[in-house]
């Protein structure tokens, strides 16, 4: 399948009721570092620990939710492809490709379930 847009990996998306306390669990208790922050106060955080990486979401649906709660995001090297493939599947694009204010492009889809997958790339 070489016409197909390649996924170059997938970071889990970790729901949270207390961004403080994933933030300590992770850092202190697995020895994950805070890559990146989101939220004044922060409640949404990517960590790293040498090759895995997660995302840890405390946004609740009552407050502006930047990013949006995904179940999964993976990261692409050719976004328009993979939104024209999916489409062309006939399944639902939820969010259809958008630049946002932390420097990604992107587009969501949900599954049958619910589930929502981001797909995304560094914005050029």
């Amino acid at each position: 399948m070489a016409d197909q847009a390649r996924l170059n990996s997938a970071t889990p998306v970790l729901m949270s009721g207390d961004y403080e306390r994933s933030k300590t669990f992770f850092t202190n208790t697995l020895g994950f570092a805070v890559i990146e922050e989101g939220g004044d106060p922060a409640r949404f955080g990517i960590f790293q620990r040498d090759g895995a990486v997660i995302y840890v979401n405390a946004w609740n649906g009552s407050q502006d939710p930047t990013p949006e709660t995904w179940d999964v995001y993976f990261h692409v090297d050719d976004l328009q492809g993979l939104a024209k493939e999916v489409a062309a599947t006939g399944a639902r694009i939820s969010k259809p490709i958008h630049s946002t204010v932390y420097g990604m492009d992107e587009f969501e889809v949900t599954d049958p379930d619910g589930n929502v997958l981001c797909f995304g790339c560094d914005s050029k």
